[in-house]
């Protein structure tokens, strides 16, 4: 029998974790339906009380979790952010560990300041979609930001995981010669716990064991900084507050369901919003295209130091969403040779999407499952306003797994260059990376001009207000009968 606890695990896994489409008589307790009018209003002493026992509802449905093991197999590749592993020795399970920890891991969290026009406290049940869209974004700025080679130097050893051989032995390995066997927990020797220790620090490896390159203090306070920039706090620039009230511009409040259409255009106004990035922009595409000219005229700017190499305008660096779907009511199965082909690309941040009504942040993949951080797991708020708050929370060491057939069809994927050679190195990877597609249309298409060369009015920089066209990216499908879990966003 399994054991539950409230912190024995990160996740809450499984098909039959949680009900992802609640009836009409129970949406409002578990918050992934339209918050009532009433909490909208000025909160009174009977919306507190309901605001409590959501908050409450929500807190033991996602605060307690049931324990289970995510099993690697050891003799195909994984993938992870553009870079590939095999799990046959212990060297290439350490490297995949150090990379998966240093993700930065945004999750539901409680008890946070109230959010502006609503009793909510909490994003329980309604913000997953929200904090998939903060992972996504976090992604691109580490790259922006820290050395490509920067690890997060805390070091967590991987829990619940099996790594077996799943498939039969390669016939060009000799007949005596067996695949190493790692723990369900894996650490190195250094790693282990002192028997003699009390603490669970034994667990975890200090700096000076890690295997990274050197600490350089400045670059982990870039680090930490990254970090608070999501914190759950009204003046954080990425975190909940702020993306609530941008949502309110295209009709969304507290409470509400986000599609990853429109997160794509709340962080990108988020983005466009805070100072401190002059040197970076956020291009959303239009009806799966993205337009070159726009992204060009987005990204030369005489504001950056750094110059292109052709002289004259510098450029700023792009992450570029592309909000697709990728078939009917489900996965059409002819796009996920596809969709692992993108995640094979090191330009590739991931992937906004999930299951029905559950939103997950989609990593690599292994075969045909999809690697993934799950948000659905409800922590207290850390106070990112303290000079010396805990990191341990924002990063996770549970690696998840699901099978590409569960995965909704509604997603917005993600890319970042940083320089005009990396765009133009991006286009060519990306548009040969489609290309792989079973089906006649690629998912989108990358198109020479500009958006107004086509008709389209508007850029991606353009407002989001007014009323949302509706349409599908997969033209093979525009006469199918929608989905409910996203609204596409036409400008």
């Amino acid at each position: 029998m399994n054991s539950v606890s409230p912190s024995g695990v990160q996740y809450m896994v499984g098909a039959g974790a949680h009900d992802d489409r609640p009836s009409a008589q129970s949406r409002h307790h578990n918050g992934h339906g339209p918050v009532p009018d009433a909490i909208r209003e000025e909160p009174d002493e009977v919306d507190r009380l309901k605001a409590k026992f959501i908050s409450a509802w929500n807190n033991v449905k996602y605060g307690w979790t049931v324990k289970s093991k995510t099993t690697f197999n050891k003799t195909s590749p994984l993938f992870l952010l553009g870079q590939s592993y095999l799990f046959n020795s212990e060297d290439e399970v350490e490297r995949f560990r150090q990379v998966f920890v240093s993700c930065v891991w945004l999750t539901y969290r409680r008890e946070f300041p109230q959010l502006e026009g609503s009793s909510l406290t909490t994003d329980c049940g309604w913000g997953c979609m929200l904090r998939s869209g903060q992972m996504l974004l976090a992604q691109g700025l580490l790259l922006h930001l820290l050395p490509t080679d920067w690890r997060w130097l805390e070091c967590h050893p991987l829990s619940d995981v099996d790594f077996e051989v799943l498939k039969p032995r390669s016939p060009s390995r000799p007949a005596g010669m067996s695949l190493p066997s790692f723990s369900s927990s894996w650490t190195s020797p250094i790693s282990q716990r002192d028997p003699g220790s009390g603490s669970a620090e034994g667990h975890r490896r200090t700096p000076e064991q890690c295997p990274a390159a050197g600490h350089d203090p400045q670059v982990e306070a870039l680090h930490r900084k990254v970090v608070s920039w999501f914190g759950d706090h009204p003046s954080a620039p990425f975190g909940v507050h702020q993306l609530v009230e941008l949502g309110k511009e295209s009709g969304k409040r507290a409470g509400d369901w986000y599609g990853p259409s429109v997160v794509a255009h709340m962080l990108r106004k988020a983005v466009a919003r805070t100072p401190v990035f002059h040197s970076l922009a956020v291009y959303v595409a239009q009806d799966c295209t993205v337009y070159k000219g726009d992204v060009m005229g987005l990204c030369e700017s005489p504001l950056t130091q750094e110059r292109s190499e052709s002289g004259g305008t510098g450029w700023k660096s792009v992450i570029i969403l592309v909000p697709v779907r990728l078939g009917g009511e489900s996965l059409n199965p002819s796009y996920i040779e596809c969709v692992k082909n993108i995640l094979k690309l090191n330009c590739c941040i991931g992937i906004i999407g999930g299951k029905p009504k559950h939103s997950l942040f989609f990593i690599g993949f292994q075969d045909d499952q999809l690697l993934y951080l799950d948000p659905h797991y409800c922590q207290p708020v850390v106070d990112v306003t303290q000079g010396n708050f805990s990191l341990e929370s924002f990063h996770c060491n549970s690696p998840r797994k699901m099978n590409f057939s569960r995965m909704d069809p509604s997603c917005t994927i993600g890319f970042y260059a940083q320089t005009k050679k990396d765009f133009e190195s991006l286009c060519s990877a990306v548009s040969e990376a489609l290309s792989s597609s079973k089906e006649k249309y690629p998912i989108f298409t990358f198109v020479e001009g500009m958006g107004q060369n086509y008709g389209l009015e508007g850029q991606s920089a353009g407002s989001m207000d007014g009323p949302a066209n509706i349409f599908s990216c997969n033209r093979m499908s525009r006469n199918n009968k929608r989905g409910s879990t996203d609204e596409f966003v036409l400008l």
